[in-house]
């Protein structure tokens, strides 16, 4: 078990490199904020974004790394994690009809939820956005592909996949499968190889949107994906609240 992933007495068993989702849990929740969507093919959507605790992935680029771990000693209240001025490890845990409670009091007028993380498919996240949709909202998860997705069947899934991370944990082809887009992240063409074997398992039956988004705006990357881009007829996606300021 990666050392940087611990959940409260909730540990998911690890079978064969896979771990198993966590169902019947609340929800732990890292960030809330309200914002437009930067990234990938809903850029500029007016959405919530709703950053969910743990992840065992591991990838060294990460920018959330201080949702990674899962320990009792940062559980704090929504007021308190809702008012950070700074990325922290402290979290919240909330049941999901006392989430939209919160959207509420929170003045949120954005209609769709973006469910992010950490890495969100390690819940079963089927009664969440089953809700959300019964509410009105539209729903996305971003998700890294490790973790079977189990969602309300029009949940945009967004599958970033991560391969050969530090914690070890293969993509599933049941996530690719899912996937509405498909978002890779790119800094080199060996990036671009594991996508195309990733893409082979399916058989032809590829997402209608494949998107390549080059790490950390590096100008090597940027260039290569949109080279790729235009030699696929593939999407590019920046990450525009990066370019413009927003979170």
């Amino acid at each position: 078990m990666p050392e940087f992933y611990v959940i409260l007495g909730k540990i998911p068993s690890r079978i064969n490199n896979r771990y198993t989702t966590l169902h019947h849990t609340r929800l732990k929740i890292n960030e809330m904020f309200e914002t437009i969507q930067g990234e990938g093919v809903k850029t500029g959507v007016p959405s919530v974004f709703v950053r969910l605790q743990g992840c065992p992935v591991g990838c060294p680029w990460c920018d959330t790394k201080h949702t990674w771990t899962l320990d009792e000693a940062f559980l704090t209240t929504s007021d308190e994690v809702l008012s950070k001025t700074q990325e922290s490890e402290a979290w919240f845990s909330i049941e999901d009809e006392a989430l939209l409670t919160l959207f509420k009091e929170n003045g949120y007028q954005a209609k769709h939820i973006v469910i992010t993380g950490g890495e969100p498919c390690m819940y079963d996240l089927r009664p969440l956005t089953s809700l959300l949709h019964a509410r009105g909202y539209t729903t996305q998860i971003e998700t890294s592909g490790t973790f079977e997705v189990l969602c309300h069947e029009d949940t945009w899934v967004t599958v970033s996949p991560k391969v050969d991370m530090k914690g070890g944990m293969p993509v599933l082809t049941q996530a690719l499968e899912r996937a509405d887009e498909i978002k890779h992240p790119v800094a080199m063409q060996k990036h671009i190889d594991e996508l195309d074997s990733l893409l082979a398992r399916l058989d032809g039956k590829l997402p209608a949107n494949i998107c390549l988004q080059p790490i950390s705006q590096q100008q090597r990357a940027t260039d290569l994906a949109i080279a790729t881009c235009i030699a696929r007829n593939w999407r590019l996606s920046l990450q525009t609240h990066k370019y413009i300021g927003i979170e």
